[in-house]
């Protein structure tokens, strides 16, 4: 099936894979035509392909007609994190096609900020907040006017958030700069479709570009059950037995898979349950992750875990969003998730690909928070 799509593209993407997949199928032909698209589909569905591959097309348009060496596209992804593998995924097309792409965040060197204010790429990924600071500079500012297409990834991670509304905010001031562009938003998890494309795309008009495939998950809910063993451990370390039964519970869980993330709510539980752990175990091999760490930190962690040099990494929403951490066999949610996406995010991180079942874990150890995670387990 075509697409009009740049040849080269149709050629590269068909080294890759198959045929395009359900939601490329119905995304790709909207951008093409020129329309604000919203794109929801399930996590490992193929939804940066969709956007980035017509938008890529429309550039080499663009570059055929002369029109190169300026700011073109930006690719908005809510975490840090997140950049480095999209930053990887997105790096190939361009390398393959000869569209400059580069990455500006808060972790970005000075001397590589420099050299973008001076010199643009045709393509550039950043944050929310980054995307802020471009208006700021001269030069920056300069670049913006002649930006034709943003995609925004995750975009359910930015609704109902500050930095959610100064996006939508910051949208409006480009709008001065370069006129109307352009918009494609994507995620996996939204309730509200049409107050969500009314906040990212305003008055403007729009399409949906929406499918979803029976995703299964596999969801096991606990409570303590305390054991002499675990009222040993108590004694030992001056812990509450629920604590102990939790860690214990854990590390049961983790001794039946190969790699395992487990989400917490909040960065000073990642701590307390990771300085457990050493306290407990100081040689299992178990790590953390989440965004107040260093860059070299967090980059040590993931390619630990993506190596399999480390059993688990206890994480907040930092791992969240699909960074390429390689292949994770479980995941476990320390206390309530609060929410039905949030669950069904994390979990999906486990069995990523749409064929495979999510197996996930949720351990609570206070009655509300057991009730709740039943509630929202109904519901995924």
């Amino acid at each position: 099936m075509k697409y009009n799509l740049n040849k080269e593209i149709e050629e590269l993407f068909f080294e890759r894979f198959k045929d395009f997949n359900p939601i490329q199928k119905i995304a790709i032909p909207e951008i093409l035509n020129g329309n604000n698209t919203l794109i929801i589909a399930p996590t490992g569905s193929g939804k940066t392909e969709a956007a980035i591959l017509p938008v890529f097309s429309k550039i080499l348009e663009l570059k055929e007609k002369g029109i190169e060496n300026q700011l073109l596209g930006i690719y908005i992804t809510p975490l840090r994190a997140l950049n480095r593998d999209i930053l990887d995924r997105i790096k190939w097309w361009c390398d393959n096609l000869g569209i400059s792409v580069s990455v500006r965040h808060g972790d970005t060197e000075e001397k590589e900020r420099v050299r973008l204010s001076r010199k643009p790429v045709e393509f550039l990924i950043t944050t929310p907040e980054t995307f802020q600071i471009l208006f700021l500079g001269k030069r920056l500012r300069e670049q913006l006017k002649t930006v034709k297409y943003v995609i925004i990834d995750e975009l359910h991670e930015l609704l109902n958030e500050k930095r959610g509304i100064q996006l939508s905010l910051g949208l409006e001031r480009l709008v001065n700069y370069a006129g109307e562009f352009q918009r494609i938003a994507l995620s996996a998890t939204i309730g509200d479709l049409d107050e969500a494309s009314k906040f990212i795309f305003g008055y403007r008009n729009y399409k949906i570009a929406y499918w979803y495939a029976e995703k299964k998950y596999h969801i096991e809910v606990y409570y303590p059950k305390i054991s002499e063993e675990d009222l040993e451990l108590a004694r030992k370390y001056n812990w509450n037995p629920k604590i102990a039964w939790s860690l214990r519970k854990i590390k049961e869980i983790l001794d039946k898979h190969r790699s395992v993330i487990i989400f917490v709510n909040t960065r000073e539980m990642a701590e307390l349950l990771s300085s457990r752990f050493k306290v407990w175990l100081p040689e299992y091999k178990i790590e953390i992750h989440h965004s107040s760490l260093s860059r070299e930190v967090r980059e040590r962690n993931e390619r630990l875990f993506k190596e399999g040099k480390i059993k688990a990494i206890i994480a907040t929403s930092s791992l969240e969003l699909g960074i390429d951490i390689g292949y994770v066999d479980a995941v476990i949610q320390y206390n309530s998730p609060r929410q039905v996406t949030r669950l069904i995010q994390r979990i999906g991180r486990a069995g990523h690909k749409l064929h495979e079942v999510s197996i996930g874990y949720i351990i609570t150890i206070d009655v509300d928070d057991y009730a709740e995670s039943l509630a929202i387990k109904k519901f995924v």
